[in-house]
């Protein structure tokens, strides 16, 4: 079981830290609004590969099934949103450092990563990939070591996410204070930017699929 808790870490970690909007937004959050809105935007992202997680580990066949047939419309609402969010940060006014709103906005972070990571329907072909790869393939984790097992694998693939999040916001957030007005106004334009070319990029894939 301890095993099992390690490869789901793992696994979280192994999801979790490859540089995407997620990655982009809980940067821009921990450097704009502070460690802790950057930390709810990634553990909204840990709660959703948790999800992805317990789809591939409990073999909901069902789930995976849906979301595989609504794969087009998780790519335009998911694209669509990323738009509105990119251009959105890009416009964004820096607040003073030292405003109080700085450390407020965590629900909508972590709400909106929440439905962010959900809409990319890529996440649980990379769980079944990464389990694949770590020998549960032909079975999910359910069926071969038990309800328990799965459930452990699972906490193990949250807290591996949670922890890579944590991380960066926490090292991010180091230089928040560093941070002028300018700098952080050119740091919401590179941002939405980078969030404009993905939400762009999943439009793309919504209407060529096979690029």
């Amino acid at each position: 079981m301890i095993m099992l808790f390690f490869q789901g870490l793992l696994l979280g970690l192994s999801v979790a830290a490859p540089v995407g909007p997620i990655g982009v937004l809980c940067i821009r959050r921990s450097l704009s609004q502070g460690m802790g809105v950057g930390f709810a935007s990634g553990l909204g992202a840990a709660v959703a590969d948790a999800f992805y997680g317990a789809v591939a580990a409990f073999g909901l066949t069902a789930i995976s099934s849906f979301l595989i047939e609504i794969e087009g419309a998780l790519l335009l609402g998911g694209g669509l949103f990323l738009l509105w969010l990119g251009v959105k940060t890009f416009r964004a006014v820096p607040a003073p450092l030292g405003s109080g709103g700085q450390n407020g906005g965590a629900a909508s972070a972590f709400l909106s990563c929440v439905v962010l990571t959900l809409a990319n329907p890529a996440t649980i072909f990379s769980f079944v990939a990464l389990f694949s790869g770590l020998g549960f393939a032909g079975s999910s984790t359910a069926q071969a070591h038990g309800y328990g097992g799965a459930v452990i694998l699972v906490a193990g693939v949250f807290l591996g996410s949670a922890l890579w999040w944590l991380g960066l916001s926490g090292s991010v957030g180091l230089f928040r204070n560093r941070m002028t007005s300018h700098a952080l106004k050119r740091i919401n334009q590179l941002s939405g930017s980078i969030l404009t070319v993905f939400g762009l990029a999943a439009l793309m894939r919504f209407v060529w699929p096979d690029i």
